[in-house]
């Protein structure tokens, strides 16, 4: 027999989308023991003391400050340390710094040798996921990005909003660049298995669908910048996110949720990372699905693998 070994996360980075992920992975019941690192450790001190005096309140969970050393027996590692962009800086510069950051974690895990799953949060996370990738060389679906789950869910929220009907009941993903190359996978989305252009004719209740489509889509590619304008960062629905996604590998769930994750001839697309729908399970994405997109949004995923492989040509000609 195995012997049993606890569900071990390990969170690099002790800021607003760390802390945030460990408080709702500590009442999630998905984990056995949390570890948090950061370059200030007196943060992470703090906010492991400040966790642990919840201890009472949660399922039974470890939460403890972190070494290098834990990444040797990790589950999972969930990457959300990252470079704020100075006043004056490029985005190509801020990405150059956190792509510094990534490499330099990527050298610090491997060289622990560590055996678990990568989840990379750090933006911007599709050029991020490619470069750990390319630093470690582990198999393609061991690391993996948040991608597109969090978009998803605003998608599905402001849909269910707009039908006045239950989120749960709501299926429908945002494909490509977590960022403004983004699109909506219309064809992929259905309210109850019926598919969504059919169930507006079926509700009767929207005389501009098309004209509300694009306000919606557009809301998913913006709400970042409104919460960051509103209180100045996004942590709580990124965090339930993370949750998420832990979950389905923790508990080797086989659930398709659009992660970030490199492709090898998927889609026709190669050498970029990415949100598409992929099966989770134990050790990351075990396939990518691949759905017949139709024309237009065959050429919306195209355009955002562009962008993105532009973004890494850049980064590699500083």
């Amino acid at each position: 027999m195995d012997r049993w070994r606890a569900r071990k996360v390990v969170i690099i980075g002790a800021g607003s989308v760390g802390s945030t992920f460990a408080y709702a992975l500590a009442q999630s019941g998905a984990v056995d023991e949390i570890v948090i690192r950061d370059i200030d450790e007196n943060l992470a001190r703090g906010q492991v003391m400040d966790l642990a005096h919840g201890l009472p309140f949660y399922p039974n969970v470890q939460i403890h400050l972190g070494s290098q050393q834990d990444y040797r027996d990790a589950h999972l590692i969930v990457m959300t340390a990252g470079s704020k962009q100075r006043p004056g800086e490029s985005r190509l510069d801020l990405l150059q710094r956190n792509a510094r950051i990534i490499e330099n974690t990527m050298d610090e895990i491997t060289g622990a040798g560590s055996q678990a799953v990568l989840l990379v949060v750090s933006n911007p996370v599709d050029i991020l996921t490619y470069i750990a990738q390319q630093r470690a060389h582990w198999p393609a679906g061991r690391i993996i990005g948040s991608g597109t789950v969090l978009d998803s869910a605003r998608f599905r929220y402001l849909l269910a909003q707009h039908c006045s009907v239950d989120v749960h009941n709501v299926h429908a993903y945002i494909l490509g660049e977590h960022g403004d190359s983004e699109f909506a996978a219309w064809s992929m989305t259905h309210v109850a298995g019926i598919r969504f252009d059919e169930y507006c004719q079926l509700c009767g209740g929207c005389s501009e669908w098309q004209a509300e489509r694009a306000r919606i889509v557009e809301t998913v590619r913006t709400s970042a910048y409104h919460i960051i304008d509103y209180k100045g960062a996004t942590y709580f629905g990124v965090a339930q996110a993370l949750v998420r996604i832990t979950s389905a590998i923790l508990r080797n769930e086989k659930s398709v949720l659009t992660v970030s994750t490199i492709l090898d001839g998927e889609f026709g697309l190669s050498g970029v990372s990415l949100g598409v729908p992929a099966i989770l399970g134990e050790a990351g994405v075990e396939r990518v699905l691949q759905p017949e997109l139709p024309p237009d949004e065959k050429a919306a995923l195209n355009h955002s693998a562009e962008v993105l492989k532009q973004a890494i040509e850049q980064l590699s000609q500083r």
